[in-house]
Formats: C-alpha cells, structure tokens, sequence
C-alpha cells in the first residue's frame, strides 16, 4: 500500500467521502455493501467490463486474475446483472495472488467460502446463478462506469479504492494527495470538536469554536 493509500485507511471511507464531497467530486458507489473480509481495504483499481449475452449465445468464465498485481481492489462493472462474476475460485487465487479486495457492480456467489478465506468483496448482493454464457468479459484496465441509475461513477485503471463496512469509495488518481489533505484538515477539526464535547461542551459550541461549518473554506 502506498503512503497515500495508509493515510485514507487511516480515515475510513465516511472521512474521504466528505473530503469528495468539499471538492465537488462524485466518488461513492451506490448499492455495494461488504459481503466478506473485514477492516479497511485501500488500494489501486484493476478494472473489468462486462456486457451480457444474448441467449442462446456462448461466453467463457472471464480470464484476469492472473494479471491483477499484488495490492489492488478489483472492480467488475456488471451493471447490476442477476449473474454473478466473482465466486470462491477467484477468491482463493487473489488471496495466494496478495490482491487487497474485490468491488462488484453486480452479485457474488460462493459468499460462504470466501468468508472462510477472510476476503474482502463488496457487492449488491449475494445470488448463486453462474454468469457463465450470460456475462462476457468485454475490457480489463479500461475505464467502467459503475454504480446505479443518476448516482453513477467512473473508475479507471489505478484510481484509488478505499472500501469499509460502510462501501466504497473512489478517488480519481490525480486528486489523491488533495483528498489526503483535505481528509487530515476535516479530520484534526473534528478531533477538536470531539475533544470538547466529551469535555461536556454543547455541540453548537464546539462546533463553532472551530470553524467547524467553515473548514471547506481554511
């Protein structure tokens, strides 16, 4: 993990969200919740497209793993396909391959061995049906677009994935020192604002004391 991506682990992904949200930039994902793994999972994106299949049509399981480096959070755009593109097996090669996590636009199958191998997966949900010869591969290491209708993003190869038990959330590769800073700013004054509430001042105080409404604009 690079610094950057220790710095935004550090936070959370509630922390970058809000950081996102002061410099007018859309990057959460809609409609993925954590079905596997635990903590917090950083790291650069590997992107995969899918398209469907028309029926009656023939499409291989998709072939990437092998290409995913070490300390990357796969994303798979499935658009929010009733197939699944993820499952144990590709599960247990990330884990041998070092890979930090999977993000699914889309469903996972086999959730209850990759839980066993303490996985991170992100997904709208579960479901068990195969998207053999109804989901086939179409990009890898392209940019995909994500999320569902009117709260869309775009995520390209090597953007920053941060992802928690709240979602995810993805940080354009050249904004990421400015999260970074923009995090650490909010984050030391809500330290403070924290600090004097458990100190019993009122919240409205705390608050104003420390240029809380304002810190878009320090």
């Amino acid at each position: 993990m690079t610094d950057s991506g220790r710095e935004l682990a550090a936070f959370g992904t509630s922390a970058v969200s809000d950081a996102l949200d002061l410099l007018g930039v859309s990057g959460a994902l809609w409609g993925a919740t954590r079905q596997s793994g635990s903590g917090v999972v950083v790291g650069p994106a590997f992107t995969v497209g899918f398209e469907p299949v028309a029926e009656g049509e023939r499409a291989a399981a998709a072939d990437y793993i092998d290409d995913v480096p070490p300390g990357s959070v796969v994303v798979l755009a499935n658009d929010g396909s009733h197939c699944t593109v993820w499952g144990d097996i590709l599960a247990e090669v990330a884990v041998a391959r070092g890979v930090a996590g999977t993000v699914i636009d889309g469903y996972c199958r086999d959730v209850d061995g990759i839980r066993a191998l303490d996985y991170s997966v992100w997904a709208r949900g579960a479901f068990m049906r195969s998207g053999k010869n109804r989901a086939r591969m179409v990009a890898a290491q392209q940019p995909v677009t994500i999320g569902a209708d009117g709260d869309r993003i775009t995520v390209r190869p090597g953007d920053l994935v941060t992802a928690d038990g709240s979602g995810v959330v993805v940080v354009p590769a050249d904004l990421v020192a400015e999260v970074v800073d923009t995090v650490t700013r909010v984050a030391d004054v809500e330290a403070r604002v924290l600090a004097d509430v458990r100190a019993g001042v009122p919240l409205r105080v705390a608050r104003a004391v420390h240029g809380y409404h304002d810190v878009a604009r320090r």
